[in-house]
């Protein structure tokens, strides 16, 4: 006898999302046995997050949305500006414990399923399914049989790739004694921040309110700085670049994402899959994932409650993915300034259509159209060369 019909592993993004849309409640419906598996508190669970996606007003996680705007804009490295309108799509902020709460909520309820804390050593097929093995923050054994498991934790090691840069920032929450931000308006990315040797730069402002707001310095680099070399970036983005003046940080975040042309695989057994950026959600162009997820949690849910074979699709188009590894190869080798390039493209394409392109949602005719707003010389010499360049580890 198994123990469940579903375990899932990690109770991140991708492992919240997928146990949200198994047990919604469906009158009459068929019904599963669903298990999530979240680590013990420590280091093996991340802390407080934010994530940020577009989406048409309306979407399931609306109700507790830490902020949304209909207006994004880009600043060159001189200080010009972009401004474009995402109707009929908003660009949407979601903080993990919010997002955490609302999961939870109807995870207790008629259609829920089985929450444990457990450190997973492994997991692996079995006649008839998949097991895993762990131990709980006491160390004592932890044992689950299901027919399928979906895993989210992040791999050990990347899988081999031609081009692999980190997106790496740290984000201060802030609040300023003086009105300091605009609350309809999101920076998506302001260039005017030094530029690293190699890689690019820029600020994100995110805000809350007129004196409220989540700032972050983000690269696109090889190396991640030290804790020092963040905080030094942001005091000078918030004031000399910003001008904030007198203000207090509540709360921080920091991160690392991988941005990489690796295959990632997604099913691993017969009854065993990686979801979420384990399993490639990540768009390696831009780091964003959330999106990816939700189509990932709809399509494999779907799937399973109509006692179909679970089929996961790719999370992205062959055709974005290549373009994606044109785009990191040309930042990497330096061909292409990056901040030229997306202020670029900011600034000569509709952003609704720029942003159903950044999801890999963009139809062919639109993406011949784009790809001329890019450096062509360049990003042609990139695509003839990366047929001959060889797979390596990560490091």
């Amino acid at each position: 006898m198994r123990d469940a019909d579903v375990v899932i592993v990690g109770a991140g993004a991708a492992g919240l999302s997928l146990a949200y849309r198994l047990c919604e409640p469906r009158p009459g419906g068929r019904a599963l046995t669903v298990v999530l598996v979240d680590a013990p508190r420590g280091p093996l669970r991340p802390p407080e997050r934010t994530w940020c996606f577009w989406e048409a007003p309306g979407g399931p996680y609306d109700p507790v949305l830490a902020a949304s705007w209909d207006r994004l804009r880009v600043r060159g490295p001189r200080g010009d500006t972009t401004v474009g309108r995402t109707a009929p799509l908003r660009y949407k902020m979601l903080r993990s414990r919010a997002f955490e709460t609302l999961v939870g909520e109807r995870l207790s309820g008629p259609h829920g399923c089985r929450r444990i804390e457990a450190a997973v050593e492994w997991v692996r097929d079995v006649p008839g399914g998949a097991a895993l093995y762990g131990h709980d923050a006491a160390g004592g054994p932890v044992a689950l049989t299901a027919r399928w498991v979906f895993d989210s934790r992040p791999p050990p090691r990347l899988p081999p790739a031609r081009t692999t840069l980190l997106q790496h920032f740290r984000g201060w929450f802030v609040r300023t004694e003086q009105p300091s931000f605009d609350p309809g308006v999101a920076d998506l990315m302001d260039f005017r921040t030094p530029q690293p040797a190699h890689g690019l730069s820029f600020g994100y402002v995110l805000p809350l309110g007129q004196d409220e707001a989540l700032v972050e310095y983000t690269e696109f680099s090889r190396e991640v700085l030290d804790g020092p070399g963040y905080d030094r970036a942001l005091r000078h983005y918030t004031e000399k670049v910003l001008g904030l003046g007198a203000m207090r940080v509540t709360a921080s975040e920091h991160g690392v994402i991988p941005m990489t042309d690796a295959r990632f695989p997604r099913r691993v057994g017969r009854s065993v899959f990686r979801v979420g950026a384990a399993g490639g959600a990540t768009r390696p162009s831009t780091g964003y994932t959330f999106a990816a997820v939700q189509r990932e949690a709809r399509a494999v849910a779907a799937d399973l409650l109509a006692g179909r074979p679970v089929r996961l699709r790719p999370p992205y188009p062959a055709r974005a993915r290549a373009m994606d590894a044109v785009l990191l190869r040309a930042l990497d080798t330096g061909r292409v300034d990056g901040a030229e390039f997306f202020t670029g493209l900011f600034r000569h394409v509709p952003t609704e259509r720029l942003l159903r392109f950044l999801d890999g949602r963009s139809r062919i005719a639109e993406d011949l159209l784009i790809g001329l707003r890019t450096p062509v010389a360049p990003m042609l010499r990139t695509v003839a060369e990366l047929p001959r360049l060889p797979w390596r580890p990560s490091p």
